[in-house]
């Protein structure tokens, strides 16, 4: 398995996408079964922000400052991503808001997504050598052992928090 942190932000990417898929085809009336391909949404959008909340954006802020920008951008996308999470999680499959929530995240999360591996993850690639990558990847396997899986976990809405209070 590889360590690079590009290939495993990547491997997340597509878990997320498919659950994505999989929301989509479920049918209008699939109630039970959306709020369970939601709540694994859930979880894998919580473990997958905080590890690049915590380990990649601070690492390549640090390594390639003329990144800074795209970084605080992403910042910002997961917090929004974060904050619907959290609004999903306390919600009913059955509330007339939930799938149009739904969606909501899905777009922005799609969104985040192609401008990261568009645009974002080849500059890493060119400023970064490999095994600075592998370096990273290896933090970032670390941190997902230690992630939240609930978006109501304190430490989910840790850069949230700082946000707000900063």
């Amino acid at each position: 398995m590889s360590t690079d942190a590009i290939v495993l932000l990547k491997e997340d990417h597509q878990q997320v996408k498919k659950l994505f898929r999989d929301f989509e085809a479920a049918g209008e009336n699939a109630t039970k079964t959306k709020g369970k391909i939601v709540a694994r949404i859930i979880e894998a959008l919580t473990v997958h922000t905080y590890i690049e909340n915590e380990v990649m954006y601070p690492e390549v802020r640090k390594l390639l400052p003329d990144l800074e920008d795209d970084i605080l951008e992403s910042y910002e996308e997961h917090h929004v991503a974060d904050v619907l999470c959290l609004e999903l999680s306390m919600m009913s499959a059955e509330d007339e808001h939930f799938d149009a929530k739904t969606t909501v995240l899905i777009e922005n999360v799609e969104h985040h997504i192609e401008e990261e591996e568009q645009e974002w993850f080849p500059k890493v690639r060119e400023g970064l050598g490999r095994n600075q990558l592998q370096d990273i990847g290896a933090r970032l396997l670390e941190a997902k052992e230690k992630a939240p899986h609930k978006p109501s976990q304190p430490s989910a809405m840790k850069k949230a928090i700082d946000a707000i209070l900063a």
